[in-house]
């Protein structure tokens, strides 16, 4: 039985790659995927069976290595995290918001900061400082223009011969930098709304395009996320500056808040993590705690 990937998934219907001639084929899923209440996924490696020309059926869905929610996409090598600096201004909770959830389905996340022709020296310095605790962290951190076309550039070998998913809050340039980084796209943009702060949402589906040597998912902008998956006692390793501590404090399952001889309060009275990153450990693990039981 021929194999592929699906590219793209739309109304009952999934567009499978196939692995050999990369032609499009357009499949519905068996029945017992809905009887098991599985949903095949953009980003599955699929076995399919061809019928009338360019259409068929998927058959199985090869086991994933990892799984997105928002946006549903599977097998994911890696996470374009696009913050604007400015309008809308640049916001670390947000952002940190994001990692979390990056961190936790094991994906490795890249940080694309646009629109910093709009800051003024003071910002720029600032801003300079903040990006540098995430370098440390092991994060790469990209600046770029999209009007002044720079930076940019230094995004491409990132997604050479990867799956990768664009994502961010609305308005900060994420279909106009995909746009710039291959012309041929000509993905629907929507100037940012002055009235309400933020931008427009222009993307409806979820598709894998390719670009710069690789494939990249556009996804809906969103301004919130929440932590469902992830418990109280799991929040701490998708911080790694938390993480890489941890096994120093006295008590295992130190939830680095009132416990003593914790070497995370220690390191974080030390300024050896960043306080702001540490303050927003205790808001997200405030916020799991606080969270109403699921049944």
């Amino acid at each position: 039985m021929p194999e592929g990937k699906i590219l793209k998934a739309l109304s009952g219907f999934y567009y499978v790659a196939d692995k050999e001639n990369n032609e499009i084929y357009q499949c519905r899923g068996r029945g017992i995927f809905r009887k098991n209440k599985i949903t095949p996924l953009v980003g599955d490696y699929v076995v399919y069976q061809q019928e009338n020309g360019h259409e068929g059926y998927i058959l199985e869905i090869r086991e994933r290595k990892n799984e997105l929610v928002r946006p549903p996409i599977a097998n994911v090598d890696q996470a374009v995290l696009v913050f604007s600096a400015k309008e809308p201004d640049f916001n670390t909770a947000l952002l940190d918001r994001f990692l979390v959830s990056i961190e936790s389905r094991h994906v490795h996340p890249l940080i694309l900061i646009t629109k910093c022709d709009l800051l003024g020296e003071d910002e720029k310095k600032q801003l300079a400082e903040t990006f540098d605790v995430y370098r440390k962290l092991g994060y790469p951190v990209i600046l770029s223009s999209s009007k002044e076309q720079w930076g940019l550039d230094r995004l491409g070998p990132y997604l050479q011969d990867k799956i990768s998913v664009v994502c961010g809050q609305s308005g900060v340039g994420k279909t106009s930098m995909l746009n710039r980084l291959d012309p041929e796209l000509r993905l629907k943009t929507n100037q940012i709304s002055t009235h309400l702060g933020r931008g427009k949402h222009t993307t409806r589906h979820v598709e894998l395009i390719p670009a710069a040597g690789g494939l990249v998912a556009d996804t809906p902008g969103f301004s919130s996320l929440d932590f469902n998956e992830i418990d109280a006692y799991g929040l701490g390793d998708c911080f790694p500056e938390i993480a890489e501590r941890a096994g120093a404090c006295k008590f295992r399952g130190c939830l680095h808040l009132n416990e003593p001889h914790c070497a995370v309060k220690q390191a974080a009275g030390q300024k050896e993590i960043a306080s702001f990153r540490y303050d927003h450990y205790i808001q997200f693990l405030q916020e799991i705690q606080n969270r109403k039981p699921r049944y």
